[in-house]
């Protein structure tokens, strides 16, 4: 069988939010920002019009859900050593010794363990392929979204959209 690829990476999927990451054991970084750049490969076959997706219509979804988390601060629902209250409009984060309170309309929740670029990486990917699903882009059987938080630093998830032969 012969795949085919397509990839996308343009300033349009680029996004700016805060974010810190805990470790355990006491240990967190300190809250701060990325200029984050995304990047989108799909593996495939070629669909009835010889693509393997619309560089057009995935170029718009990435947009999309890039643009959710642009000027956010991102906040991990699934880190078991957060404390967060949503309270008046705010967000209160506590890590040990450390709060935070955040306005709630600039706070998005994603469903991670931690906002790494490998997790952010992933949850755009899970996004990405619900989407797919929705659409009915069967011909696809990977994904590849690359996350860069900053110049050569890069997390990436890989995941398989079919079983794998």
């Amino acid at each position: 069988m012969t795949q085919y690829s397509i990839t996308v990476s343009k300033e349009s999927l680029s996004f700016a939010a805060g974010h810190f990451i805990t470790y355990g054991g006491g240990l967190c970084e300190t809250l701060h920002g990325h200029n984050y750049r995304a990047g989108i490969t799909l593996t495939g076959e070629l669909d009835e019009h010889a693509l393997v997706y619309d560089f057009v219509r995935l170029k718009s979804e990435m947009t999309e859900l890039t643009g959710k988390l642009d000027h956010k601060m991102l906040l991990p629902l699934d880190n078991p050593l957060l404390q967060i209250h949503r309270d008046s409009g705010e967000v209160e984060v506590k890590y040990g010794a450390n709060r935070y309170v955040f306005p709630e309309q600039d706070v998005i929740f994603l469903p991670v363990a931690n906002t790494t670029a490998e997790l952010l990486a992933g949850h755009l990917a899970d996004r990405l392929v619900a989407h797919l699903a929705e659409v009915g882009a069967t011909n696809i059987h990977q994904i590849e979204v690359e996350v860069e938080e900053s110049f050569g630093q890069s997390g990436w998830c890989i995941r398989r959209t079919d079983p794998e032969p």
